[in-house]
């Protein structure tokens, strides 16, 4: 009884082993490697043995026109001089002939009696015949003559039927090694797939349990197997990056929110211990109020942010014309931009039509206009303008006439809670970037920040957005 366990898990094995990918592929090779030698065994049967077939058949019917027609010439007389002179040289001694007339008699040809498969409905058949006391297997043919005469014509088949069972047993034979080769082959190609898959299957493994800084190893190859384990590790050093990003953000939230949190949490505190009076209570209260509020909208900012870097917003996707979102986003920042004695300059197609999300690039194109109003000065110019260079692109960019990013800060403006140093004065979260660096990648583009006057004083900041209308 104690045998049960192993004896159950061994057949466990076999059955997942039966499972396998692996020994699925090795069985369809070992299939279709026999399927092709058998396909090859026909066509050398038919080549061989079959082409010997239809040239006895070729020349016994072309022998029984020769005889029909001495046959109608000269009748019996003709028919036996004409059967008596193929006998005397036929110098191989395959002919068969027999004529007989209407009483059964032989009038001529080399066979004693009539044989019994000649007498079965059909005119071909085969049969043991003996001639010169000897039995041979023959191919005879039945000749159709009037009077009540019969003609059998035919040929000696014994160098068929040799090489029949010559060819029959070295294909049997050809067929036993082919089946050990298809064997070994199915079982070289199983270990060999299994070999190619285990050191992804390992780095899998080891991923699993907790260690992401292992990736597939490639080898010199890059063929199929290569390819795949080159998108795992594209797809594990996205999985870090956004762990990364993870770690980032929570790093940065304990960081730049506690200070927020703490100060809300000591105004209510003194206000409640040191108000001297109801209004200055409800001040107070106000106060923390709108800190509370600019906290929530910072995690609203991290959500679309984390929304759009995951893909979670690919199911909302739909066409939409890009022209009117544009023309949205312009006349809410144009009126900003007219209190503060700015002006704002648009330009762009009539129609620009592309599949995304509206809301999250609307979005996009918000913090970008706000950022502009945000660092122009008074009597500055903000531009915002849209195009289509090539096909299935859409190009947006807004520029401003504010003191731009120094080469440094535009490598990290795209990070969370990044601040250069003349905006740490302003008013923000630092996530305006961010989120419009991850809805660029979600739409297949990306965002490129450059100078929007190069070598002027001010040379401002020029945002490009470069997308995909396919996305």
């Amino acid at each position: 009884m104690a045998a049960q366990p192993e004896e159950a898990g061994g057949w466990r094995d076999i059955g997942a082993y039966l499972k396998s990918a692996g020994f699925r592929f090795a069985a369809l090779f070992a299939v279709l490697f026999l399927a092709a030698i058998l396909g090859f065994a026909l066509m050398l049967w038919w080549g061989t043995a079959g082409t010997l077939s239809r040239q006895i058949d070729d020349a016994i019917r072309a022998d029984a026109i020769g005889l029909q027609e001495a046959w109608r010439s000269g009748g019996v007389a003709a028919a036996m001089e004409a059967i008596g002179e193929r006998l005397a040289v036929d110098i191989d001694d395959h002919a068969i002939y027999l004529l007989m007339d209407e009483a059964g008699n032989r009038l001529a040809g080399n066979l004693d009696r009539w044989p019994s498969a000649a007498e079965i409905p059909g005119s071909w058949s085969a049969d043991m015949v003996r001639r010169d006391g000897v039995a041979v297997p023959a191919r005879l043919h039945r000749v159709p003559l009037d009077r009540g005469h019969r003609l059998l014509v035919g040929r000696d088949a014994t160098d068929r039927e040799n090489l029949r069972t010559l060819l029959s047993e070295a294909l049997l034979w050809s067929f036993a090694v082919a089946v050990a080769f298809a064997l070994a082959g199915a079982a070289a190609l199983r270990r060999a797939l299994a070999d190619r898959l285990r050191a992804a299957s390992a780095t899998a493994g080891a991923i699993a349990a907790g260690d992401l800084s292992r990736r597939v190893p490639l080898s010199a190859q890059r063929d199929e197997f290569d390819q795949l384990g080159a998108s795992m590790n594209a797809m594990l050093d996205r999985i870090d990056q956004l762990m990364m990003g993870i770690k980032g953000v929570s790093d940065s939230i304990a960081h730049d929110l506690r200070t927020p949190i703490a100060r809300a949490r000591m105004r209510l505190e003194n206000a409640l211990l040191r108000a001297p009076d109801e209004e200055s209570l409800r001040a107070a209260m106000e106060t923390t109020v709108a800190d509370l509020d600019g906290i929530s909208r910072v995690f609203q900012a991290l959500l679309r942010i984390a929304e759009a870097e995951a893909g979670a917003r690919r199911a909302a996707f739909a066409r939409f014309d890009l022209a009117a979102v544009l023309t949205d986003a312009a006349e809410v920042y144009g009126a900003l931009a007219e209190e503060r004695g700015q002006q704002l300059q648009t330009s762009w197609p009539e129609k620009l039509e592309m599949v995304g999300d509206r809301d999250m690039l609307l979005q996009a194109i918000a913090n970008l206009l706000d950022n502009a109003v945000k660092f122009t000065p008074e009597g500055g110019t903000i531009r915002l303008t849209a195009s289509a260079p090539a096909r299935g692109k859409r190009d947006i960019s807004v520029s401003d006439e504010g003191p731009g990013l120094a080469p440094m800060d535009r490598a990290r403006a795209g990070e969370r809670f990044f601040r250069a140093d003349p905006s740490r004065a302003l008013p923000g979260s630092g996530l305006g970037l961010s989120l419009v660096k991850a809805v660029a990648v979600l739409h297949g583009g990306e965002l490129q920040l450059g100078d929007a006057k190069p070598g002027a004083e001010r040379p401002g900041l020029e945002a490009r957005l470069t997308l995909s209308s396919r996305a």
